[in-house]
């Protein structure tokens, strides 16, 4: 634990370090903004779970170009196209990338959405900074971001199973071999329009549990929304299609620690001998992604009061042995895509064990998902729906 400790310690001195060295370049800025719009009529099915995620994308794209000279360039937002880039372009070679996952939502009093921006402002700011890419103000990127949802508000689903997913993304583009900073950087923002995460009905997944395969490791980026962690969990996933299962459950350690299900931040549900209800989620220890829906979650149990709320670890004998004693009332998975997703098995060790989350009707996790759509949608009003015009 002590050497948990020193790496994290030394990674948010190497955070200091970095921001220290961009803090003099300028930022981007909203009102330098510039406009090449060339606006087409959406062709959007009439019902949305036709739309097949990712793969139609809108009009128009922001980039901003960053030289290590020149600091920030002015934003664009223009017409969609192809990104040109140079063949040993260090984004290509050593993963210096991150990106976001956001999304924006036609609400049903006709006013368009974002949700809690200011959190993937946040991620995004120390994902850049982990990667060694340039600093940028949090805010400015906000307000492009919400210019970027208005002029592309006609590729909103009027739905509320829909929405507009957006990806921010952030490259390092300098054209030289070599592990090092990159010093030239592009920022862009793509969106797509998406239908419900389940077309065809709310369905629970199932998960494969592999001790041989990590996710994330202590010092590692597990916290970090880079791509270097989702490229190599392909083939895991799969290992995981072979046993049946749709997902992977990341474990780590001896201890078989659960830490994320899929790409999703996982919450299990217990019930104790006092009848006390604890919502039990893996804390941040530097493998856990800094979910926004997490944080949600974890905010609107603790403002109701009617659950335990831990953020701790918790393994696979703890959680095998609850299910043994009847005290495992439901597992789901929490994420932008999905919002929560129930768990209905996992396999491990090549042994099934049912998950009763559906069975005793997935109360818990239902709640905080109608209390999550009812924001996305302005059914509630609420500080984290941020309105885009």
């Amino acid at each position: 634990m002590r050497a948990f400790n020193l790496l994290k310690t030394n990674q948010s001195s190497a955070f200091k370090t970095i921001s220290s060295f961009y803090s003099s370049k300028a930022t981007f800025k909203f009102d330098d903004l510039q406009l090449e719009l060339h606006k087409t009529k959406p062709n959007l099915p009439e019902d949305p779970a036709k739309l097949l995620f990712g793969q139609k994308f809108t009009d128009h794209m922001l980039t901003i170009e960053w030289t290590k000279d020149a600091g920030w360039g002015k934003p664009k937002l223009g017409p969609f196209k192809n990104l040109e880039i140079h063949p040993a372009a260090k984004v290509l070679h050593y993963s210096i990338e991150l990106f976001e996952g956001m999304k924006a939502y036609y609400g049903v009093d006709g006013k368009i959405r974002i949700f809690r921006p200011d959190l993937n402002a946040l991620r995004m700011f120390k994902s850049a900074a982990r990667s060694g890419l340039p600093s940028f103000d949090q805010q400015e990127f906000i307000k492009i971001l919400k210019k970027f949802v208005s002029i592309e508000k006609d590729w909103i689903p009027k739905s509320t199973a829909a929405s507009l997913y957006l990806r921010p993304t952030f490259i390092g583009t300098e054209g030289s071999l070599g592990v090092s900073v990159s010093n030239k950087a592009l920022f862009y923002i793509i969106a797509s329009p998406a239908g419900p995460y389940f077309p065809t009905g709310f369905k629970p997944v199932s998960l494969y549990a592999d001790p041989r395969f990590v996710r994330a490791f202590p010092g590692g980026v597990g916290a970090y929304k880079v791509g270097s962690n989702y490229g190599p969990t392909v083939y895991v996933g799969m290992e995981a299609q072979k046993h049946g299962c749709q997902q992977v459950l990341w474990l780590i350690g001896k201890e078989n620690l659960l830490t994320e299900a899929g790409t999703m931040n996982m919450f299990v549900v217990l019930k104790h001998d006092n009848d006390v209800i604890e919502l039990v989620t893996p804390p941040l220890d530097g493998t856990i992604l800094e979910g926004v829906t997490r944080q949600s979650i974890l905010d609107l149990a603790r403002r109701d009061g009617k659950l335990k709320v831990s953020e701790r670890n918790i393994d696979m004998k703890e959680t095998l042995l609850a299910l043994e004693k009847n005290r495992l009332l439901e597992m789901f998975g929490a994420g932008t895509a999905a919002v929560t997703c129930p768990i209905e098995r996992i396999v491990f060790n090549n042994k099934n064990y049912e998950i009763p989350t559906m069975k005793t009707g997935a109360k818990h996790m239902s709640y905080f998902l109608n209390e999550l759509n009812s924001i996305f949608y302005g059914k509630k009003k609420h500080e984290w729906g941020v309105v885009c015009e």
